[in-house]
C-alpha cells in the first residue's frame, strides 16, 4: 500500500478538489503527503515597437510567485491538517512543471503520484500543454489521476 503521496497543485479549481480527494485517500490509508507547487520562471521580456510590454522586474515576478506558492500550499495543508494527515510542502522554480512533479517525488521518496487530470483553462492551458499526461509519459512511479 502506499505510505507518501505527492500531490501536485496549482491552485485551480479542479487542483484544489483533487488535493480534497488526496486528503481523504491519504487519511483511509495511513499515508502521508506532500504538497507541491511547481513556481513558473520568469518569462523573457517580450518587446514590441521599442516599448517593454511586461514591465515587472525578475525580482518582483518571484517574489509575487513565491507569494502565491506560499498561499496555494497554506491551502492544500490546511486541508491535510484538518483531517490530521500528515504532511509537508515543496516548491521550487521551474519552467517545466512535470519536470519538477517527479523529481519532488523522487526528493521526498514518495510512491504515489496525485493529481488532477488538468489544471488552467483556456489559452494558458492550450499553451502550457497536459501537465498531467507528460507526468503520466515520464514518470517511473504510478500515477493516480483524479477528474
Amino acid at each position: 500500500m502506499f505510505k507518501h503521496i505527492l500531490v501536485p497543485t496549482d491552485g485551480s479549481d479542479l487542483s484544489r478538489s483533487a488535493c480534497e480527494r488526496a486528503v481523504a485517500f491519504a487519511k483511509s490509508i495511513g499515508a502521508k503527503i506532500t504538497f507541491f507547487y511547481a513556481q513558473p520562471d520568469f518569462p523573457l521580456p517580450v518587446y514590441g515597437e521599442g516599448a517593454l510590454i511586461d514591465p515587472t522586474t525578475p525580482d518582483q515576478f518571484r517574489r509575487a510567485a513565491k507569494e502565491e506558492a506560499d498561499r496555494i500550499l497554506a491551502e492544500a495543508k490546511a486541508l491535510a491538517d484538518k483531517e490530521n494527515v500528515p504532511c509537508e510542502t515543496d516548491t521550487i522554480v521551474s519552467d517545466t512543471p512535470w519536470e519538477a512533479i517527479i523529481d519532488c517525488a523522487q526528493r521526498h521518496g514518495c510512491d504515489l503520484i496525485f493529481m488532477a487530470s488538468h489544471g488552467r483553462r483556456g489559452l494558458a492551458g492550450l499553451l502550457l500543454g497536459s501537465e498531467t499526461q507528460k507526468v503520466l509519459t515520464h514518470s517511473k512511479l504510478p500515477v493516480l489521476v483524479f477528474r
